[in-house]
């Protein structure tokens, strides 16, 4: 059977020692230009390459960031796991994909993290509970980052879009536009992660003088819940009265809006009920949708949190402003 080349068959092949060969693949080591040039032809030419698990034991570094995800419904988080797996593979990262949803809850998946001894924990999802973050900061365990959310917890740095200026120039541009009883379809509840997005959203209305705006809760961010929200208050909604725009706190729940709105009782977009989205999801720009949308910075995001992983940029939450794209449906 044929056996993987080892660092010792490299090592008697080039005649150097074994931990010339460790040297020659390990970055910023002292060892001439030479000597590495001698040990990577070997190398290549033996087929051998380096166990970085084994490394990991004297180096205390696995390179492995652990990404913890429940909103698969979410394509927007196809996006951002696209981009962010690229990032951590250039830099020579890897990442491991943890499923928080269903059935694996939060401590499970810190405690799965753990034990694979990962060097950062990435929160991707939708919320996290207060006590499973808090247990982990007094257990010391690798530095936890949460991604396209805010953090409410002290010590746990976040990369997320500024929702007080995405809200304002939402807003601004829908008072401009004349709409005077917005409303807003909420997703999940989160705990220790938040949006930000509601709450701005009422602050900008009530400086317009609007102070009471409806909430339709979808309970979770699929396309589904948002018909099912959208559905319902339409149903029990006196027509005369009911809300004239409608600002969803990403683009599936608009998505999701949109339809059963058109589909199902007919209403004119926007004419009868105009509809705004959030994340800047290529589906909001198909023909048959058109709507208007809040593009995160996605790209910037992802680079504010390779600075910190690498330790090139202050671990300290951040938030970034990313780009309103006005639509046909407002």
């Amino acid at each position: 059977m044929n056996r993987k080349a080892t660092a010792e068959d490299v090592a008697k092949e080039a005649g150097v020692s074994r931990w010339t060969v460790t040297r020659a693949y390990t970055e910023g080591s002292n060892i001439s230009n030479k000597s590495r040039d001698l040990v990577l032809a070997v190398a290549d030419r033996l087929g051998y390459r380096p166990n970085l698990l084994a490394r990991s034991l004297n180096t205390k570094t696995t390179h492995q960031i652990a990404v913890l995800v429940d909103d698969f419904a979410n394509p927007h988080k196809l996006t951002f796991l696209e981009k962010l797996t690229a990032a951590l593979q250039s830099e020579g990262l890897m990442a491991l994909l943890i499923h928080i949803g269903q059935k694996f809850d939060h401590a499970n998946a810190f405690s799965n993290a753990d034990q694979r001894q990962v060097d950062a924990i990435v929160l991707l999802g939708t919320g996290f509970k207060d006590e499973s973050l808090l247990n982990w900061q007094k257990r010391g365990g690798p530095p936890v980052y949460v991604l396209a959310r805010e953090s409410t917890h002290e010590g746990i740095p976040s990369i997320a879009c500024d929702a007080q200026k995405s809200m304002k120039e939402i807003v601004d541009h829908l008072a401009a536009k004349g709409y005077k009883r917005p409303g807003f379809m909420s997703g999940a509840k989160a705990l220790s992660t938040a949006l930000g997005r509601q709450k701005y959203f009422g602050k900008y209305w009530a400086k317009h003088g609007i102070k009471a705006i409806p909430e339709l809760d979808a309970g979770a961010y699929d396309y589904r819940s948002a018909e099912s929200a959208l559905r319902k208050y339409l149903l029990q909604a006196d027509a005369a009265n009911r809300i004239d725009v409608l600002m969803c706190e990403n683009d599936v729940l608009a998505l999701g809006a949109f339809d059963v709105a058109q589909r199902e009782f007919g209403l004119r977009i926007p004419e009868d009920i105009a509809i705004v989205g959030y994340d800047g999801n290529d589906l909001t720009a198909m023909s048959v949708f058109d709507i208007t949308t809040y593009e995160q910075p996605t790209d910037a995001m992802i680079a504010a949190l390779m600075d910190m992983l690498q330790g090139r940029g202050t671990p300290t939450s951040v938030t970034l402003p990313g780009r309103l794209i006005v639509r046909g449906s407002t």
